[in-house]
């Protein structure tokens, strides 16, 4: 249901857990910090530190972790090379994620873990989700496919080395002041460059400078494609070259439209829209309306205390305590050592 327009907008975090955890592994492998059963937690308590600084920072209404589901894809179903030439992953990350959501749902949190979809596609949800029932989002992650959700309702916190404070937080007008592109464009750049880390190559000799400039002249791809189809592209070739022309470039019109029309350009780009983009109709499970069910803050504080103890970093306890249940912590933090 949404709200009446007067009514104050509340917040859901939807957050990337496989992203923390990926940048958490490499950055604090070097710490070997381990659970009091001996197992590897350093990305996790990374990643635990992380989602605490964004709680604290958002004051979110309800939190949801997105995760891959490991056994199966159907985007690797559907292009069996989707990712292909990753190297493999540490086995101690390996670990790490296959515990993700094991530590998440016991502190009392919301996770999602779609059937053969990605973390991705519960930012996807996510976003439409707040924007159907009137709330705002925030979308923490590292990875770029989720420029493509941002909206009037929905920015990303796109995590980069510096930690949360140093990420910056993107809406439309700041998205596309950095990468000089409109959100609502962002697929249509993603699928025209490809996406190298998906093994998904783009339309080709269509880089990030021509997709940028085709965007911009034409407003959209619909655009873009009925002038290739019916008027051979002439329209679109004489705007960019404008465009060059006064930003005192070359002009490359010609050329631009000559690859668009090659054989393949049109279904290569369909193709990569279809896999690039996220599911947008996932069942999140969030029922804001009734108090205690997972993702809603506050939590219990029993249950946070003995959850996030057993990576034996007192200062992680506490922390998790009053961010989590809005409780002061017991005392059993952090205190500097003695002198000497």
């Amino acid at each position: 249901m949404t709200p009446p327009d007067d009514a104050p907008r509340r917040l859901l975090l939807v957050v990337d857990a496989p992203s923390l955890l990926h940048r958490n592994h490499h950055a604090r492998a070097h710490t070997r910090i381990l659970d009091r059963s001996g197992r590897p937690v350093w990305a996790l308590h990374g990643m635990l530190r992380q989602i605490l600084e964004c709680i604290e920072r958002f004051e979110p209404d309800a939190v949801l972790f997105g995760l891959d589901d490991r056994t199966s894809s159907h985007r690797r179903d559907r292009y069996p090379a989707y990712k292909a030439g990753r190297a493999p992953k540490h086995a101690e990350l390996v670990e790490q994620l296959e515990r993700a959501g094991a530590l998440l749902e016991a502190l009392g949190l919301a996770t999602l873990t779609p059937p053969g979809l990605e973390a991705d596609d519960v930012s996807a949800s996510g976003a439409a989700w707040a924007g159907h029932h009137g709330w705002d989002c925030v979308i923490v992650t590292s990875d770029r496919d989720a420029f493509a959700h941002i909206s009037a309702h929905t920015r990303v916190l796109r995590l980069i080395d510096g930690g949360i404070s140093a990420s910056p937080l993107l809406t439309p007008r700041r998205l596309r002041l950095m990468y000089d592109v409109a959100a609502e464009n962002y697929l249509a750049y993603a699928a025209l460059r490809g996406d190298a880390s998906d093994n998904l190559p783009g339309v080709a000799g269509i880089g990030e400078k021509a997709a940028m400039a085709l965007l911009d002249v034409a407003g959209d791809m619909q655009a873009v494609w009925a002038d290739v189809e019916h008027d051979q592209g002439r329209s679109l070739a004489a705007a960019l070259d404008a465009q060059a022309t006064e930003a005192g470039g070359r002009r490359t019109g010609a050329t631009v439209v000559r690859r668009l029309s090659a054989p393949g350009a049109r279904e290569r780009y369909d193709f990569n829209v279809e896999l690039m983009s996220g599911h947008a109709d996932l069942d999140l499970g969030l029922t804001p309306d009734r108090p205690g069910t997972p993702g809603l803050l506050p939590l219990d504080i029993d249950r946070v205390t003995r959850v996030a103890g057993f990576f034996g970093v007192d200062a992680t306890t506490d922390l998790a305590v009053r961010v989590l249940t809005g409780q002061p912590a017991s005392g059993s933090g952090w205190r500097p050592a003695a002198p000497g």
